[in-house]
């Protein structure tokens, strides 16, 4: 099931639904009410999700509504993990060493400061005045689905509510001069996620999903999910065993190689660039830089 937060044309309410190809069920039309996608997350059953899968009611077209980010306003920040893909690893300590050239045998964790995540096909804002270095990646995100807490590698399955793309917009020498990455990954607009949460049970455990990036058309990422250093089961329960991961947390997993920091050019995000990142499965975050 993928699980979208839309907007329909004409009005400013936000609701909740069920994305069906090209058309979307509201879960209102459908008898179902949640006050937003954490709403769900926490209160949900399993049976009522099963339900809301097989529901059935008046459905609208694409054209009939906005999209937005499936969690426009999480509920904490963001957790990260850096450098999580071995080939982004290197090109990152390419670019700067004394950044980026750590030791990997344990996850690198980071928080991005989200107060408002954009959805599919809204912009990016370029922050001229204090970036030139604008840089995409293209990241699996989890959802957790319940209180995680001391959670054993071999039970965090059970913990996943689902998947969705996230776009961890940074700007390299923000991120760099301040020698933690917080700020420069966490400036307003820089938490594109979309286009939908696709529920655990649709994919194989772990998701083994391609994983692929273009910028104005030019295909730059192109991995697979599965190839992660540290896993997902690895991530969570190492996150768990230090503080509760809430319902509705979101743990973005890392990005392949292909970022801009890597071409060794000098090219970086500019107004006018189209960022498609794609997930098999999952589907599209489209958004261009203003």
């Amino acid at each position: 099931m993928k699980l979208v937060t839309l907007i329909r044309r004409g009005s400013d309410k936000e609701e909740l639904g069920i994305l069906r190809g090209e058309r979307v069920l509201p879960l209102c039309e459908a008898g179902f009410s949640f006050a937003d996608m954490n709403d769900l997350i926490r209160r949900s059953s399993e049976k009522e999700r099963a339900a809301m899968a097989a529901a059935e009611g008046p459905e609208l077209a694409l054209d009939e509504i906005t999209l937005l980010s499936p969690i426009p306003r999480p509920l904490q920040d963001v957790l990260c993990l850096g450098l999580n893909y071995a080939a982004h690893a290197k090109e990152a300590s390419g670019f700067s060493q004394d950044a980026f050239g750590v030791e990997l045998a344990a996850p690198i964790f980071f928080s991005k400061r989200v107060n408002y995540s954009q959805g599919s096909g809204a912009p990016i804002p370029a922050h001229r005045d204090l970036t030139a270095q604008l840089d995409f990646e293209n990241e699996l995100a989890v959802v957790i689905g319940r209180d995680a807490d001391h959670v054993p590698e071999a039970q965090v399955w059970d913990y996943i509510f689902g998947y969705t793309i996230l776009n961890d917009v940074s700007a390299r020498e923000v991120q760099t001069r301040h020698k933690q990455w917080h700020f420069g990954k966490s400036l307003e607009g820089f938490c594109p996620m979309g286009p939908c949460i696709v529920t655990a049970d649709e994919f194989p455990y772990p998701p083994a999903q391609r994983i692929y990036t273009t910028l104005n058309g030019k295909l730059m990422q192109d991995s697979r999910t599965d190839c992660l250093i540290h896993s997902i089961d690895e991530i969570v329960s190492v996150l768990s065993q230090g503080f509760v991961l809430r319902a509705g947390t979101i743990i973005a997993t890392g990005t392949p190689k292909g970022v801009l920091m890597g071409a060794g050019e000098g090219r970086f995000l500019q107004p006018g660039d189209e960022v498609v990142c794609a997930i098999e499965g999952i589907g599209e975050l489209r958004n261009t830089v203003e």
